[in-house]
């Protein structure tokens, strides 16, 4: 009897170690453990039957582009691998021209800022099988015709064109100069903040090329130091305009392939030139055009035969004007149109004068996305919150307005990727509770076809250790009821105190509070929750997705109301029951950096630690324009700079603080950390910091990731 016993005890110890759970760790979360599967490079073909794909395999530096049915899933062909055979080495990007005869391959892919690539490219003829080398030094944005036979692209700061008929190169500027003069791609604010990178577009018969100049010369230059290993730093120096500061002069030009000749285009009262897009007539040219405030866009249309000048749509507000990429010329350019102006961002059909033909989308909701048009079906297809802040569905509407179809049906994160002839799509879900999945739909009904890809290994994996649900709601704040999720540890007890660590980014327009998968942060939350400590992120006043006068109530006032938020926050969770009043942390990164360095000092008496990783701590140092379109330019709205920034209150710290910036942010500058640093020394106030060598916004390589969240996981449980 007594051998059974302890066989029964062996049986029933082994199953306890068998089913406890796992803590996630450090390494797990930066070396990658839990990383998701997905669809790489995912191109819809013109037949709008098939895709291709881009499948790599980093280990043994090889690249293929694969199609695929639509209807079946199946692999139709490789269309193009790479191979020392056929002379075509590892690519890492690809595009095909507008009739899929040629393919551009991008290798030896070289960062430069946020969206920007220095490459050596190479143009497939998929006819001849035979690939050309477009320059034998590395290049940046090259850009098929849509014909085929040519490609335009940027080297040192001047635009050239070469004939692939002929191997001719033909340079179309010669004025390029390094922080002087850019022909053909933007400067660095334009790309930082108007999110693209490439500045000239060929019309659609291949006959004309239009492009940007920037003449930054007048732009103040920054200066930083790059350590390295040599013996000696070396000066990186490029031009960077701060708010109130001079920024580029833009100007537009239209250069004639067959004459070889280029015309200068004169737009009235321009100050940013954020986009230019031809229309489908091969003459007509559209470009969007801003005052310095961003409050007054004006959309012209450019006739290239007399270079004439024509308002097309233009469109005020009392704060600030989005710009998107949402602008789409029908067959008879007419266009589809985004915009805020009934309190909401929704789908507008316009005439092709100008005129406004019809309101497609309304609610108190908003417009997320803008996927297409259907010229057969006069059917859109959109991405919005329709069913709720937190969420994303896709849609279709027609054109006249009705019939609107929701096409998705889970609840949490839905995105479209449609077929070329809008046949299908392969669409993308996840939700807090379900990592990322692939399925095939029919886009007339939304029907789900089949099921293509999905993480389940991952789920299994994380079952197996120690995780917390996500729980969604909202909490009422200074008169709003702003979403919010909380994270709690897996073994709560509600008759226990819990210190309470906020997460927050805060920035205009922006979410945090979302129903959808895992980011790196949100392991991170769940190891903490292990620990014992409870997570919450709430969006305040001024984050997005809520309606235009939710998002710009900041307006001139950045780091007001959002401040006042998180501490009323921290006050009204501090009330729960289970949650600990003397253990308030908040933490955040960029903006949520600066965030968090106000609210340990306005809210010294809630917060008891904070960290600030690559904090804005005045946006006097910040570039224009996402600073002036938020807050004014310094010599017009000195207060609200001077009033909402850390600096000016560094002798309220009492509680715990670290602060954290890369030396390499070429972003927000380690001007902001170290300007906070001699405050608080001023101040005689002791906190910790920590400098990364060479480290840009995102403070990551190698191991300094893994590094970072140890010293704030040790700096966490230290202090909180």
């Amino acid at each position: 009897m007594k051998k059974y016993l302890l066989l029964l005890l062996f049986l029933l110890a082994t199953t306890l170690v068998h089913t406890q759970q796992k803590n996630i760790s450090l390494e797990e979360i930066w070396q990658g453990a839990f990383s998701t599967r997905g669809m790489d490079a995912l191109r819809s073909m013109n037949d709008g039957n098939h895709y291709t794909l881009l499948d790599i395999n980093r280990v043994n530096r090889t690249s293929s582009i694969v199609k695929y049915k639509y209807e079946t899933l199946e692999q139709t062909e490789t269309i193009l691998a790479s191979s020392p055979a056929n002379g075509i080495p590892y690519f890492t990007s690809y595009s095909f021209n507008e009739d899929e005869s040629k393919i551009l391959l991008a290798t030896e892919v070289e960062s430069i800022y946020r969206y920007s690539r220095r490459a050596i490219y190479y143009v497939y003829d998929i006819a001849s099988g035979s690939a050309i080398k477009i320059a034998d030094n590395k290049i940046m944005v090259p850009l098929l015709s849509p014909d085929g036979n040519k490609i335009a692209y940027v080297f040192a700061n001047d635009l050239f064109i070469l004939d692939l008929t002929t191997g001719n190169t033909d340079q179309v500027t010669s004025d390029g100069e390094i922080n002087a003069i850019i022909n053909g791609v933007t400067d660095w604010v334009y790309e930082e903040e108007f999110g693209f990178v490439r500045a000239f577009d060929w019309n659609a018969n291949s006959t004309m090329l239009a492009f940007l100049r920037f003449d930054e010369q007048a732009v103040p230059e920054f200066s930083m130091d790059v350590y390295g290993a040599d013996l000696y730093p070396s000066p990186y120096r490029f031009k960077y305009p701060k708010a109130g500061e001079d920024n580029s002069t833009v100007t537009l030009h239209l250069y004639d392939l067959a004459k070889k000749s280029t015309t200068n285009i004169s737009l009235p009262e321009t100050y940013y030139v954020p986009r230019l897009k031809w229309k489908n007539n091969d003459d007509e040219l559209s470009v969007q055009t801003l005052n310095r405030l961003q409050n007054h866009l004006k959309v012209y249309t450019v006739n290239a035969r007399d270079a004439s000048v024509s308002l097309l749509l233009e469109e005020q507000d009392a704060a600030y004007v989005d710009i998107t990429d949402n602008l789409t010329f029908l067959e008879d350019d007419s266009f589809i149109w985004t915009s805020e102006k009934d309190g909401y961002n929704h789908i507008y059909l316009h005439n092709a004068n100008g005129s406004l033909k019809t309101q497609l989308t309304k609610g108190p909701w908003e417009v997320t996305n803008y996927y297409g048009f259907d010229p057969k079906k006069k059917t859109v297809f959109y991405q919005s919150t329709e069913n709720g802040s937190i969420n994303r569905d896709v849609y279709s509407i027609k054109t006249n307005g009705r019939n609107k179809k929701r096409l998705t049906e889970k609840t949490g994160t839905n995105s479209a990727a449609f077929s070329t002839n809008f046949s299908y799509f392969i669409n993308t879900f996840s939700s807090a509770s379900t990592p990322y999945e692939y399925t095939l739909h029919k886009a007339a009904t939304g029907e789900k076809v089949k099921d293509i890809l999905n993480n389940a290994e991952l789920s299994e994996k994380l079952s197996q250790y120690k995780t917390s649900p996500k729980e969604f709601s909202t909490i009422n704040i200074n008169g709003h009821d702003l979403n919010m999720w909380m994270v709690k540890p897996a073994d709560f007890d509600a008759t226990k105190k819990y210190p309470l660590f906020l997460f927050q980014y805060s920035g205009p327009g922006s979410q945090q509070v979302a129903n959808r998968w895992f980011g790196s942060n949100d392991y991170w939350h769940q190891m903490l929750a292990q620990e014992g400590i409870i997570i919450a992120c709430v969006d305040g006043r001024g984050t997005g997705l809520k309606g235009r006068d939710f998002k710009k109530m900041t307006y001139k006032e950045l780091g007001k109301y959002e401040v006042e938020d998180q501490i009323a926050v921290a006050k009204k969770l501090s009330e729960y029951d289970f949650i600990d009043e003397d253990r308030t942390g908040i933490w955040g990164w960029s903006y949520g950096g600066f965030m968090a360095s106000n609210c340990i000092l306005k809210g010294n008496d809630t917060f008891e630690m904070a960290i600030a990783v690559a904090p804005v701590t005045s946006w006097r140092f910040y570039d224009t324009v996402y600073t002036e379109r938020f807050m004014q330019t310094p010599q017009e709205n000195p207060s609200g700079y001077d009033q909402n920034s850390p600096l000016t209150f560094p002798h309220l710290l009492k509680g715990k603080y670290l602060l954290v910036h890369g030396s390499g942010d070429d972003n927000v500058h380690v001007q902001n950390s170290m300007r906070m640093i001699e405050a608080l020394v001023q101040a005689n106030k002791q906190f910790d910091w920590a400098i990364y060598p060479d480290r840009s916004h995102g403070i990551s390589g190698g191991n300094t990731r893994l590094q970072l969240y140890t010293k704030m996981t040790n700096f966490i449980k230290e202090n909180l």
